[in-house]
Order: C-alpha cells, then structure tokens, then sequence
C-alpha cells in the first residue's frame, strides 16, 4: 500500500513500510499525509475570511498639483 506525502508545495507516493520506518525524517523535512493537509486548510481558510471581515478599506490618494506646469510655455 502506498502513502501520499506533501510539504505544501510537491506530493510524494512512498511505500507504506518505507513511510513507518522514517517517519521521523518525513517529519523533520516538513512532510505530513495528504488526508491531514487537507484538513488543516479548512481550518486556515476560516481564519482569513474571519479576518478579512475586520479589514479597513483606504481610500485612494488625491494627485497633488503640479507646481511648474507652465514652464514650457
């Protein structure tokens, strides 16, 4: 049987035996199962639109005056 491991950005499929015997090297490299990743992102994503709805809009920049427009004339 084979396992999926991801690191955020890459997956990769290694044998299940090979996964139980470096788990803790997959670890240390940041590599997790693909079942638990997906979980964690549900979670991350309420966060961000929790925190978007308490986001201030700015308004835009007024263009100042330009000072020496009719030099050229």
């Amino acid at each position: 049987m084979n396992v999926k491991l991801t690191n955020g950005k890459k997956i990769i499929t290694r044998s299940k035996e090979q996964y139980e015997a470096n788990i803790k090297n997959f670890k240390m490299r940041g590599f997790k199962l693909v079942s638990d990743k997906v979980k964690e992102v549900k979670k991350v994503n309420d966060k961000v639109i929790d925190k978007a709805k308490n986001v201030v809009k700015l308004k835009p920049k007024k263009k100042g005056k330009k000072k020496w427009q009719n030099i050229g004339n």
